[in-house]
């Protein structure tokens, strides 16, 4: 079926930034009809909804760089989101541990990176410090405190963004469960088919994913990068052992690679999850550790950039898939932080997989990328903390919409 009236702009991609896009378009141009398309049956359905659920600081990240930029700023908005409509959520603060002298440099660089980025109340504490916050972090001797981090459901944020946006536009609409499976222009629109239906857009705006590279290229967008999934594997804490975490532990991260650690994490839903790793996965949408599908593999295996990042680290690959298959492995991490845990204090939990744009040279891409078609807008590398900048990142694709779309004056609601 085909739909006579076109939309003046259609999404495609029902995480979180695509349903961040649609409420912000939506709240400054409630006068525009505007289609949400999700291949699954639900909103959120992989990485918003398997996630770690944190509330990034923007401690991390390179002054200047858009995570930075997005991510403080995203933080604040997305709590004063929660806190509008009603989203489980708590500012619970973190630590960062050091338990060897030899991380003190990467540490003294993130929290210097923090304190530009205008992380509030962030501070460096001694290894006592550390143990009053977090009694288990016995083999701690300093760290940062970062009040700011928080826990939330992205899943709920997403769900009840994409609400709110519906509410301002009768004709606007969010479809589930149909993949975009070809797009091309008919005149002066655009002619999205799905695998039930045709529909008719004036600007698209992809938001796709562990997708987000194939809909560009198709779209005509010359790249030179190409999204390789990782696989993030969970444990959680046996009900017995769950007051040996009392908020959130992050080790200081390996400076080589944007992945910040197996770390701790209390859940907003009660319980604490512990990791995750990073596996290469066979499957982009692959949470299984032997799932596996022949495009997505030999689109991985083909790219060149695949390869120098396997041999530029192969002992970190190497230890991250022994880890993925071997529980004692994992624990041995986990009691970096927390000496105490026995083995029967962990229990397997779910995973995860995420989208990392890999240039060339084997490099991941260590920010957001956004990139541009004929008459559209490609977020083409989203990674942590896209989720906790979800609203920054959504107002930054209105913007650009407005200036390459030719939108009227933004009214906002």
């Amino acid at each position: 079926m085909t739909t006579n009236q076109p939309y003046d702009i259609a999404i495609v991609g029902g995480g979180i930034l695509g349903a961040a896009t649609l409420y912000k378009l939506q709240s400054h141009h409630p006068d525009l009809k505007i289609l949400l398309i999700e291949k699954e049956e639900e909103l959120a359905a992989h990485q918003t909804g398997n996630n770690s659920g944190v509330i990034h600081s923007g401690l991390y990240y390179k002054p200047g760089s858009l995570k930075a930029k997005n991510c403080v700023q995203g933080r604040h908005e997305l709590v004063q989101f929660a806190k509008e409509h009603n989203i489980p959520h708590d500012v619970c603060g973190k630590v960062v541990v050091a338990t060897e002298k030899s991380e003190f440099p990467f540490m003294e660089k993130i929290f210097n990176n923090g304190i530009e980025n205008n992380t509030e109340g962030i501070e460096k504490v001694d290894g006592e410090k550390i143990r009053e916050i977090e009694p288990g972090c016995t083999t701690a001797i300093a760290g940062i405190w970062v009040p700011c981090t928080g826990i939330i459901d992205f899943k709920s944020v997403t769900e009840k963004m994409a609400e709110l946006a519906l509410a301002k536009k009768a004709e606007s609409k969010v479809v589930l469960g149909e993949e975009v499976t070809h797009y091309e222009k008919d005149g002066e629109l655009t002619k999205i088919t799905t695998g039930k239906n045709r529909y008719l857009t004036k600007h698209m705006i992809f938001c796709g994913g562990l997708q987000a590279d194939r809909l560009a290229r198709e779209d005509g967008v010359k790249l030179d990068v190409k999204v390789i999934g990782f696989r993030g594997d969970y444990y959680e804490l046996a009900e017995h052992a769950i007051g040996k975490v009392k908020n959130l532990i992050y080790p200081v991260p390996n400076p080589e690679f944007p992945f910040l650690g197996v770390h701790f994490t209390r859940m907003i839903c009660g319980g604490v999850e512990c990791g995750p790793n990073a596996v290469f996965t066979f499957k982009r949408e692959g949470y299984g550790k032997t799932d596996f599908n022949m495009r997505d593999t030999f689109d991985a295996l083909s790219y060149g950039g695949t390869w120098k990042m396997f041999l530029k680290h192969w002992k970190f690959g190497l230890d991250e898939q022994l880890r993925a298959f071997s529980k004692e492995r994992f624990l041995k991490t986990l009691q970096r932080l927390i000496p105490s845990l026995k083995m029967d204090d962990i229990v397997p939990g779910r995973a995860g997989v995420r989208a990392m744009a890999l240039g060339e040279d084997g490099e991941m891409i260590d920010d957001f990328k956004i990139e541009f078609g004929h008459n559209s807008i490609h977020v083409l590398n989203a990674p942590s903390p896209a989720a906790t900048a979800a609203l920054a990142i959504g107002n930054q694709v209105r913007e650009m919409a407005e200036e390459r779309f030719g939108l009227k004056t933004a009214i906002i609601q």
